[in-house]
């Protein structure tokens, strides 16, 4: 019997509306990103309309800022790639399921984020 396909990764947008504050860039980004149940961290952002600088995961609520825990490689001129063997702690884990963990994607204009997105388990 033939294995299953994986799921596809969900599709999600981020924006300057979500960042904190929120800002006017007309920028966006796709994200590909997932998190397993083995807490491992895999996908890629994808951003236009922006020179984007860095992408990180940062761990807080939506409407709050917080520190970076897992950063993403630049993999492509537009394009940032979560790091081969990037894993959550459990600590950051249960963060992540309460939807306590963001996605942002810096630039020079706007260098504490210019766009954003909030993650959240799949319920």
């Amino acid at each position: 019997m033939p294995a299953a396909p994986a799921a596809a990764a969900p599709t999600m947008m981020l924006t300057g509306a979500q960042e904190v504050p929120p800002n006017p860039s007309a920028a966006s980004g796709r994200s590909t990103v997932m998190i397993g149940a083995d807490k491992m961290v895999t996908g890629s952002i994808d951003v236009s309309g922006m020179t984007a600088t860095m992408a990180h995961i940062h761990e807080a609520s939506k409407g709050v800022n917080g520190p970076v825990i897992v950063p993403f490689v630049k993999s492509g001129e537009n394009t940032f790639a979560a790091a081969p063997g990037a894993k959550l702690t459990d600590a950051q884990y249960a963060s992540y399921q309460a939807g306590k963990l963001y996605l942002n994607v810096h630039s020079s204009m706007y260098p504490g984020g210019e766009i954003r997105l909030q993650l959240a388990p799949a319920r």
